[in-house]
């Protein structure tokens, strides 16, 4: 399997690098192939501008969107962007690595997914859930977080971690046609002990081996909507609380 890890952390020495370590280390171990778009290493640029087109079809007010799609059929888009839609149309399995920031990810990582997940590649022209540009494809977020579990529960001070993790898992990665599959979250890092967080990485591990057959969580197809947008009658909505669901049943998550 090809593996394309995105990773968002300044640090070489925090617990997100030794996260990344291991599970290069893993994956590598398993037979599977990595790389890595180590987004701070790299100095990505998260900031969408025309410079990211070498050429404009509405040259007098900037459409963004509009200009990716022109600019991806021409092959006129700047070389950072066509070298990451290169990796993440290469790999099988996306993870998205990030400390947990403000309810979301880190603004770098934010701006690659801006300008990576390109209109007429990843989505765009019918393009959406399972008919997104990246369907056949897994992916899951590997996330860390200051807060302790209690708090991320459904009544807990953060709220349910599927909420949370809704802009990511459901609007980014499920929207361009991903599996996506449980996360793997790391709880109150600043505060637990060394134990803990060995704990935590040989749990992420075990996690990666079942990586194949790990059951990806329910988001509807497209199918399932109506000309409306909205449900088809008969069909009942089945995402909202899945995480706070894997929580109570304490399915894969990382023990505090």
């Amino acid at each position: 399997m090809k593996v394309l890890i995105v990773f968002a952390h300044q640090e070489a020495q925090s617990f997100n690098a030794a996260l990344l370590a291991r599970s290069v280390a893993e994956l590598t171990a398993l037979g599977h192939t990595v790389r890595i778009s180590d987004l701070y290493a790299m100095r990505f640029n998260p900031v969408a501008t025309s410079e990211d087109f070498g050429e404009r079809r509405f040259p007098d007010r900037l459409q963004y969107d509009r200009e990716q799609k022109f600019n991806l059929q021409r092959g006129a888009l700047s070389g950072d962007i066509t070298a990451e839609i290169e990796k993440l149309l290469w790999c099988d399995l996306l993870i998205l690595q990030f400390p947990l920031w403000w309810f979301s990810v880190p603004a770098i990582m934010k701006g690659w997914i801006d300008r990576v997940f390109v209109n007429g590649a990843i989505y765009g022209s019918g393009r959406r859930y399972d008919t997104g540009g990246l369907a056949g494809r897994r992916a899951m977020v590997v996330t860390s977080t200051a807060a302790y579990p209690g708090m991320c529960a459904p009544d807990g001070l953060v709220g349910a971690l599927d909420v949370v993790l809704w802009p990511i898992q459901n609007g980014t990665l499920a929207y361009a046609g991903c599996k996506v599959l449980p996360p793997f979250v790391s709880y109150s890092v600043n505060f637990v002990d060394e134990a803990t967080r060995h704990r935590y990485l040989d749990d992420y591990a075990e996690r990666l081996r079942r990586i194949e057959t790990t059951e990806p969580l329910l988001f509807h197809p497209l199918a399932d909507f109506g000309q409306d947008w909205r449900l088809k009658p008969g069909i009942a909505p089945q995402t909202v609380g899945q995480g706070a669901r894997l929580q109570a049943d304490k399915i894969d998550v990382a023990p505090t």
